[in-house]
């Protein structure tokens, strides 16, 4: 029978470089205060021996865990996944986060906690607990959660706030919804569009409001009236479809509408399809997210891509610059989004 390799510890590197564990940490950890020839020693060792630095090498260098924690919401989680309709917003979450976080030696860890539960507070005592992490990334509607943050507020460890722009406690980041949405209604203004529908999400996020003001904003710029258009749902399928429905019963229904999730953008295709209305012809629609759903969807859809990696990443690099000392930027980070132009939008006139 083979014998089992055994495995590289610090203590095999710090023995083949001749320096201290504390010094081969430092290394590990990129820290300051190491000679530039003990540096390139230590690396060697590492190199020549194959070693793979552990959470519990890097732990050596001070009292840091070396992981971030990031929550999501249990309940709209676990029933997207069920679903299993599209959504990546957890992939990209992990290919954003996870990615930044190897950059500097650190891990991420991925954490679902119910925001309405009365308990919510020792659920997140008991993480923290639990993994000790060194700072936590929010997502919505956690990042709006009054109790959430004021506990987290307390724990004297940085925390994003994702989807936020309250600078009262912890770091907001924005992903320029009100933008995304200015950005969405005057794309349709462009081609010919007047009667613009506008689907919002749930009222427990403060951006769904925010997208509600774009589209509001954009309107009014080009002198076109909202009275009517405005319907919404909670970011679920069925709530697309009812909000859906209510918009294009009207005579004057609208020639466009904007939802504000791809689920709710999928159930107003639908609901046009039953209507016996043509999409891009009779209908123009245009989601938030550009989740796969509703790049195969027929047509595919015109969607706002917020680029969720890319502010994961962002949340990691600030919680990472804070644990450093590094100042942090006086105004809001602001992670900008795009339009990506599908079959979904057609001129009117």
């Amino acid at each position: 029978m083979a014998r089992r390799r055994q495995a590289v510890t610090i203590r095999h590197v710090a023995a083949e470089a001749d320096v201290s564990l504390q010094t081969v940490s430092r290394v590990i950890n990129n820290e300051p205060n190491v000679r530039p020839e003990t540096k390139e020693r230590v690396q060697a060792a590492i190199d020549r021996l194959g070693y793979v630095p552990s959470i519990a090498a890097q732990r050596m260098s001070g009292s840091r865990s070396y992981l971030i924690l990031a929550i999501n919401d249990r309940d709209r989680t676990i029933a997207d996944w069920q679903a299993r309709q599209g959504t990546d917003w957890v992939d990209q979450m992990l290919l954003g986060g996870m990615l930044k976080c190897a950059e500097h030696g650190y891990r991420m860890i991925f954490e679902l906690v119910d925001t309405h539960s009365d308990h919510v507070e020792r659920e997140l005592a008991g993480a923290i607990a639990a993994l000790q992490p060194d700072g936590i990334i929010l997502t919505p509607p956690h990042s709006d959660n009054p109790q959430i943050v004021a506990f987290l507020a307390e724990q004297d460890m940085p925390f994003v706030r994702i989807g936020s722009k309250q600078r009262q406690a912890g770091i907001p980041v924005s992903m320029d919804d009100e933008g995304s949405a200015r950005t969405a209604t005057r794309h349709l203004i462009d081609h010919g569009h007047s009667r613009i529908g506008f689907i919002a999400g749930s009222s427990e996020y403060e951006l769904s409001g925010w997208r509600v003001d774009g589209w509001r904003a954009a309107m009014a710029e080009a002198g076109l009236a909202t009275d009517g258009l405005l319907d919404a749902g909670d970011f679920s399928y069925d709530s697309g479809r009812t909000a859906a429905l209510r918009l294009l019963d009207p005579p004057q229904r609208p020639t466009a509408i904007i939802a504000s999730n791809d689920q709710m953008a999928i159930a107003t295709l639908d609901v046009a399809r039953a209507l016996g209305l043509a999409v891009p012809d009779d209908l123009s629609i245009i989601s938030f997210d550009n989740t796969p759903v509703v790049q195969f969807a027929q047509p595919p859809l015109t969607a706002i891509d917020q680029s969720i990696a890319a502010t994961a990443s962002t949340a990691v690099e600030l919680i990472i610059a804070s644990l450093k000392g590094d100042p942090l930027p006086e105004t809001l980070t602001v992670v900008t989004s795009r339009l990506i132009e599908r079959s979904s939008v057609a001129r009117r006139g």
